[in-house]
């Protein structure tokens, strides 16, 4: 019998350690997912040239937490910023605030998370200050000068710069067209030889010239002869 209850006492004291090891286990496990201050961080950023604040949350348990932030002026809150919720993921779920911080300017964030009843954070981070150089506004892009007309209407570099020879071309056409010949009724080389051939300045003009005098002349002495003939014949 006593051994048998020195083996039933030393199996309770094994079974009585196994409970209190896997309690503090489950206590740790426990404590590693709850909400802590360690979970939230801030960080004061630009984005797309305009200021932001940025709060992120990596509380792995999913406890809805309301962030606050203030703007500091020696120790004390100047103004609110603004107050969001935001629920923590593990990889770490963010929420911004616009603020146009200036280089140097220190922050307060309060975080306030609870589930139910129960209270697991409700305290500030450490002080956010602002980084010593501010946003650079972003450029916006400048018209090319290959544009037809400006933002103002007017024309630009590209037109202007080509309307002094459309104007000089125009002013050429025109002077072109419009100037008289040289020397008033002066006639053009084409039209001298096209008189000349019409007036019998070519090659063949003496010859039918020659011929046409020679058949006046036959033809004048014909009429005279008979003109002769005819006066004698009347005299017998």
């Amino acid at each position: 019998m006593s051994h048998n209850r020195r083996t039933a006492a030393r199996s309770a004291r094994i079974l009585g350690v196994s409970a209190a090891s896997a309690a503090l286990a489950l206590g740790a496990a426990g404590s590693a997912l709850a909400c802590s201050l360690a979970d939230f961080s801030a960080a004061a950023l630009c984005d797309g040239g305009k200021g932001v604040i940025t709060v992120t949350d990596k509380d792995a348990s999913g406890v809805p937490a309301v962030v606050t932030v203030y703007l500091e002026n020696n120790g004390s809150d100047l103004r609110q910023v603004g107050e969001q919720t935001v629920i923590g993921t593990k990889e770490g779920a963010q929420v911004q605030f616009a603020e146009e911080w200036k280089p140097g300017a220190v922050y307060r964030v309060h975080v306030t998370a609870t589930r139910g009843t129960k209270t697991f954070v409700n305290d500030d981070i450490p002080l956010l200050t602002a980084p010593a150089k501010a946003c650079a506004a972003e450029q916006t892009a400048k018209p090319s000068p290959s544009t037809s007309r400006s933002a103002t209407g007017k024309p630009s570099a590209s037109a202007s710069a080509s309307t002094p020879a459309d104007d000089d071309t125009t002013a050429t056409a025109s002077g072109s067209a419009a100037a008289p010949a040289p020397g008033g009724n002066e006639v053009s080389p084409a039209a001298q030889e096209s008189n000349l051939a019409e007036t019998g300045a070519d090659s063949n003009t003496p010859v039918i010239a020659g011929i046409a005098a020679a058949l006046v002349a036959v033809g004048g002495a014909a009429v005279f002869f008979g003109m002769r003939r005819r006066g004698a014949g009347n005299r017998h």
